[in-house]
This record gives C-alpha cells, sequence and structure tokens, in this order.
C-alpha cells in the first residue's frame, strides 16, 4: 500500500509499520513499544495535504519513531541521481519523467522548512558535477528534477517549474526551494515565464 510505504520511509531504522484491519501498528523495537494509528491518519499519508502530512510526520518525531535529522547525500550520490536522470530524460523524454516523479518523490512534507544553507550545498554540488561532466553537459532538465527528487526525498518541500520564453522562443526547468533555484530561474539574466509547477509527490 501506497501510504505503509511513504510511512516506513520516514521511520527510525528501529520501527516497522504492519497492516492492521483498523489502521497501522508501529513496531518500536528500541523501546519495547507499540504505537497505533487510526485508517483516516494511515490514509493522509497517502492522500492528505502537505499540511496534514506534516502534522503527522511530526508527531512521529516527537513520538520518537521518526528521526528529526534529515538524509544528506554524499557528493558521489548527486552525481549519480544526476546522471541516472539525464540518462532517462534522453531515453523516455522529459514529459514521461516528469510523469514519474510521484514514484520518487514523496508526497510529505517536515514541518520544518528548507534552509537556505541546505539547499545551498545541493546547488553546489549539483553545478559542480555539471561543469565536470561531458554527459549531462548543462541540462537545466536533469539539475531540476535531481534537485527536485533529493529535495523531497529529505522530506523538504520543493517545486519543479518549466517556464519559457518567447523572444527568442526557449524552455528552462528548474526546482525552487528554500528562496533558491537549482539551476538558477534566469539564467543570464533571463527570465522565463512557468508555464508548469510540479510540488510535492510529483504532482
Amino acid at each position: 500500500m501506497a501510504a505503509l510505504a511513504a510511512m516506513a520511509r520516514i521511520l527510525s531504522p528501529h520501527c516497522r509499520v504492519t497492516r492492521m484491519s483498523d489502521g497501522a501498528l508501529i513496531a518500536d523495537w528500541k523501546r519495547t513499544r507499540f504505537l497505533g494509528l487510526a485508517t483516516t491518519e494511515v490514509e493522509k499519508f497517502a492522500s492528505g495535504s502537505p499540511e496534514e502530512r506534516a502534522e503527522l510526520v511530526t508527531g512521529l518525531m516527537r513520538a520518537g519513531c521518526a528521526t528529526g535529522r534529515r538524509k544528506t547525500y554524499a557528493d558521489v550520490v548527486v552525481g549519480l541521481w544526476l546522471g541516472g536522470a539525464h540518462l532517462l530524460i534522453r531515453t523516455l523524454g522529459f514529459g514521461r519523467v516528469l510523469r514519474l516523479l510521484s514514484l520518487v518523490a514523496p508526497g510529505y512534507t517536515r514541518a520544518d522548512l528548507a534552509s537556505a544553507e541546505e539547499v545551498g550545498r545541493l546547488k553546489q554540488v549539483v553545478q559542480s558535477h555539471r561543469s565536470r561532466s561531458w554527459f549531462v553537459n548543462g541540462d537545466c532538465k536533469s539539475e531540476a528534477v535531481t534537485a527536485f527528487v533529493l529535495l523531497r526525498r529529505c522530506g523538504l518541500k520543493a517545486v519543479l517549474h518549466v517556464g519559457v520564453r518567447e523572444h527568442p522562443f526557449a524552455l528552462h526547468a528548474w526546482t525552487a526551494s528554500g528562496g533558491l533555484c537549482i539551476p538558477d530561474a534566469d539564467p543570464r539574466g533571463h527570465a522565463f515565464t512557468p508555464v508548469l509547477s510540479i510540488g510535492c509527490g510529483g504532482q
């Protein structure tokens, strides 16, 4: 079930979630205790609003079942995601990759907001790999998709935008989070008007 999978991703390593007839049961083996969730609460992980999911995640953190520490990615992992995103876009097309985002970008958001420092570090790593890679070669679509997925998998709010410029005609993609954009929303000073925006869970 999608809701249980989304819940399992945010649980601490010593916790396990099991589907029950009237909801779900979280077993905390470190503290030898159990936490029950009603069916309505479980369903919020799959179909609730970002605010509802954030409230549930915060509750699990307070109960000690979810870690407050955000996942961080090593530079080499960011590079692998960037190369993989570029390969998928070239193989399947950008539109299909955007439709697949809901499979790899969780639909929950932590209650605490992304900091400019966190997003800035990811931006620096993405730009570093882009400048060194002949394969990616400055593809804004790959950078935007990579940033969106990694930020969402850390539980941070991120929005992927696809924009258009009329004169001369051009398309550009970027992900916005914490007041920063990856890559820049206006490369070389050219403004792009967003025509498509994708928020949490790839929706």
